[in-house]
């Protein structure tokens, strides 16, 4: 069922989620087309976000942030100084940071000025038909879930940042510290896990909306099915004589942004800083162009048997401990 301005009401995404959500485990074929039936969508109406100014902070950001609060582990006291880069990215002690992209804050909310008036455009993973970063990682941390969520699994991450490297927009932020590489080679393979968002996959597998969709006071944010996504965007667009973003930009996507500006415009006036990504419109698909990124895909099978004996050691010393407890006790 749809409001008289077409949008989907929560209560018809629900009845939609239902379904969707006994499929949202099943991994998503790579090869799969981005016109399935099964997949889901968003639209961000950059006419309707506001910044939410009466609050603290927006609300889809305050909404996603009480979400994942307690999704990254403890950082280790003494993080290992990888080699031979020697880089060390820790936001333990910057949590409060919303304004930017971090391994704490999945969304942010990026206010431009432009002709005098100022545009709020929220900013997160764009969840691509066909993402690099799932394509590249040498782990397969990274896949993309029936539903249209790309996803980045912490258990299996190595935080070495492949994904970052071919993200059009370098969304995928990095926590050191933390992670499977603790426990094989600290000091030489890996740096921590990467973060973003995930669409709330968990949520959407219960059949509930995505926490920055839920917290819209203005309905900026709407999810459902993909066609349905699709059109609803193409027909606000011509509406208000606007522009679309997301439909084509690295090779399509699962987010589609409406505005009364054109997003020339938009990402002209952005402040460039990182964490903090562009627009830049006609993004091409960026993927492994030198040796370096082609032969980690190359290494995939080896370096995910060794997370997999990773996983498999770790789980077997938990599993000892359990039970050397339980006998003391």
């Amino acid at each position: 069922m749809k409001t008289h301005d077409g949008h989907l009401s929560r209560r018809s995404f629900l009845k939609i989620g239902a379904g969707a959500a006994a499929l949202a485990g099943l991994k998503w074929p790579k090869t799969a087309g981005a016109a399935d039936e099964k997949r889901l969508a968003t639209l961000i109406d950059l006419s309707l976000c506001d910044g939410c100014p009466d609050r603290p902070m927006p609300a889809c950001v305050g909404a996603c942030r009480a979400i994942n609060k307690d999704k990254i582990p403890p950082v280790a006291k003494n993080i290992p100084e990888p080699w031979p880069r020697k880089t060390i990215e820790d936001w333990s002690k910057k949590k409060e940071v919303f304004n930017r992209l971090t391994p704490y804050n999945f969304i942010y909310v990026h206010d431009v000025r432009i002709d005098g008036k100022t545009i709020y455009v929220p900013r997160r993973c764009m969840h691509c038909d066909n993402p690099p970063c799932a394509t590249i990682c040498p782990f397969s941390a990274n896949h993309k879930e029936k539903n249209g969520a790309v996803v980045i699994e912490q258990n299996q991450c190595f935080g070495g940042a492949k994904c970052r490297d071919v993200c059009p927009w370098e969304i995928p932020q990095r926590q050191s510290g933390v992670g499977i590489y603790l426990h094989v080679l600290p000091d030489f393979m890996g740096n921590g896990v990467m973060y973003k968002c995930d669409l709330c996959n968990e949520r959407l597998q219960e059949g509930k909306l995505p926490g920055c969709v839920e917290a819209c006071p203005r309905q900026a944010m709407l999810i459902g099915p993909r066609r349905e996504i699709e059109k609803n965007a193409l027909e606000r667009a011509r509406a208000m004589n606007g522009y679309l973003y997301g439909k084509t930009e690295n090779g399509g996507t699962s987010t589609f942004y409406v505005s009364p500006v054109s997003f020339e415009k938009i990402t002209r006036a952005m402040e460039k800083k990182p964490g903090r990504p562009d627009m830049k419109p006609d993004v091409k698909r960026r993927m492994a162009a030198t040796d370096p990124l082609g032969n980690a895909v190359l290494a995939a099978p080896v370096l995910g048997a060794v997370a997999a004996g990773a996983l498999g050691w770790i789980s077997r010393r938990k599993a000892q401990g359990k039970k050397e407890g339980e006998n003391h006790g």
